[in-house]
């Protein structure tokens, strides 16, 4: 028999409906072995089992009488602590929030609770869902359960970390710039970015208000599928979802893609981004199942991954900026290192700058749409494989290009799925819709898996040894070193205007990434 922390979300609730499994059974099952793992994984900001357990037994009662709510009742998930839940800490992993005990739950918090789901707790993030890996809060980092010295992907790192090490079965995250997608990639699980709009970001810690999007994490795109039909809805404290059309998510999971017409965004990996071979023959290996299920694939061109990170930071990071402009200037030190490194530069974007990247954004969602006047979907490779925690550097999120702010952008829907390993380690395919064409990328993710099987891969547990989590070297010393003196002036001047305190520890991060936001304001100009 399937141990009962394999079970996936589907499998579980039909064996609830069934009358073949307890909730109280699964509810305990998974407390243990969070119990087991979390001090090798540090998945968890804090474990809710009495709550848990309290919730269970209501959910078994219910069963007992028949009163089911749905495909939901009984199952357990986790939640990004950035989702506030009513009396229980909300912290957004950051020393700033430690404290913070909501008195309302987030509108998807309600859902979930209200289709019988059972939270077993909240889940480690980056800092703010924004800045990290971190090594100076007072939580660790999330450590990747198939090699705990490797990364997890950011920011709902605590969400992919539970769901791959088999603690729930869901999680929610979130979703700026990949922060579902770069962490199911790098865990080997899926990860859901539906269109914007169609959950309610309401009761949700923000990092961009104009690119913040919530989405579930499960083991397959049919779990997605299976949550999206509980969260999904309209929210009048959220504007944003007052266009979102009704969708039976379910409805359209077939196991082949016959007539389905694909583009391969082969230039991502060829041209745009550095990839190793490895990862681009397990590519290619999806591709050939996307071909054997009845698709027609081309390669095509989309948005240039360097366009599109400019508008994404250039509209994010004065937001972000804004969001907590209040506490960054009664305590900046509060803050983590590396929350500091990306958000602090947000204060040398200008008016100016902001409104050229909202305007770039409009041209370049109008121009996303092209493609799918051809296609129903766009794959390209995600990430993968994880690296190492201790080779993590803070201006990397300044420097490097990545495959996911396209579908920000472009505000339609992006799934990641694993569809491979390298040397143990997983690697993920992104695949991608245009805006309420979710039901296609959960299709297409759907037969691929089924024919792949790559998600039933769970790593090995068993017999793991507590270890130190590596550590990056000090990559920046608190000196002016090698930084321009222009620079230097520049962000003082900025930092001042914008009334934070300046400091080494607030000069030093501004001035480090100054040359990067000053191209990237450059290329945002008309």
């Amino acid at each position: 028999m399937t141990e009962l922390h394999e079970l996936s979300v589907s499998q579980a609730s039909a064996a609830i409906a069934s009358g073949g499994l307890s909730p109280l059974d699964l509810t305990r099952a998974l407390l243990e072995r969070i119990t087991t793992l979390e001090p090798h994984i540090n998945a968890f900001i804090c474990v809710t089992a009495d709550h848990a357990l309290e919730q269970a037994r209501k959910a078994e009662q219910a069963a007992v009488t028949g009163n089911l709510r749905g495909p939901l009742h009984g199952i357990p998930y986790g939640l990004k602590d950035i989702y506030d839940t009513a009396g229980i800490p909300t912290t957004g992993h950051s020393r700033v929030f430690q404290h913070r005990v909501p008195e309302q739950d987030a509108h998807v918090t309600a859902r979930l609770s209200a289709a019988g789901a059972i939270l077993l707790g909240k889940l480690a993030t980056h800092e703010m869902a924004h800045g990290g890996p971190s090594f100076d809060l007072p939580w660790p980092p999330a450590r990747n359960p198939w090699h705990t010295d490797h990364f997890t992907g950011g920011s709902s790192s605590g969400s992919a970390a539970a769901v791959a090490a088999r603690m729930l079965p869901a999680a929610l995250g979130s979703d700026t710039g990949g922060s579902i997608r770069g962490p199911a990639s790098l865990c080997g699980i899926t990860g859901f970015m539906p269109s914007a709009g169609l959950i309610s970001r309401h009761g949700v810690i923000s990092n961009s208000i104009t690119l913040d999007r919530c989405g579930p994490m499960a083991r397959s795109a049919e779990d997605c599928a299976l949550l999206m039909d509980a969260l999904a809805a309209r929210d009048p404290r959220d504007v944003a979802t007052q266009g979102a059309p009704d969708i039976d998510y379910m409805s359209a999971l077939v196991p082949h893609l016959k007539g389905m017409r694909i583009g391969v965004l082969r230039h991502y990996w060829e041209e745009e981004t550095a990839q190793s071979s490895a990862p681009v023959a397990v590519m290619e290996e999806a591709l050939d199942v996307l071909r054997q299920l009845g698709a027609t694939l081309e390669d095509t061109r989309w948005l240039p991954l360097r366009a599109a990170l400019d508008v994404k930071i250039g509209i994010g990071e004065p937001e972000i900026f804004a969001v907590h402009a209040e506490a960054l200037r009664r305590q900046p030190d509060a803050f983590g290192a590396d929350f500091l490194q990306r958000v602090l530069p947000g204060c040398l974007f200008n008016g100016v700058d902001y409104v050229n990247a909202r305007a770039k954004h409009q041209r370049l969602a109008a121009e996303a749409m092209n493609a799918f006047q051809h296609y129903e979907v766009l794959v390209t490779l995600s990430q993968g494989p994880a690296p190492r925690l201790d080779a993590h550097h803070p201006l990397s999120f300044w420097q490097n290009l990545n495959t996911y702010a396209p579908a920000n952008v472009s505000g339609g829907p992006a799934l990641a799925v694993c569809n491979g390993f390298v040397e143990g380690l997983p690697i993920g395919m992104q695949i991608i819709g245009r805006p309420y064409g979710d039901i296609d990328v959960l299709r297409t993710g759907y037969a691929y898996q089924q024919a792949a099987r790559w998600h039933t891969h769970s790593p090995d547990m068993g017999g793991m040894q507590q270890t130190p989590c590596p550590t990056p070297p000090a990559h920046f010393a608190q000196t002016s070193e090698g930084i321009e003196p222009a620079y230097l002036q520049l962000s003082e001047y900025a930092l001042r205007l914008a009334g934070i305190p300046v400091t080494d520890s607030t000069l030093q991060p501004v001035a480090r990434a100054a040359p990067a936001v000053l191209a990237m304001a450059e290329r945002l100009r008309p």
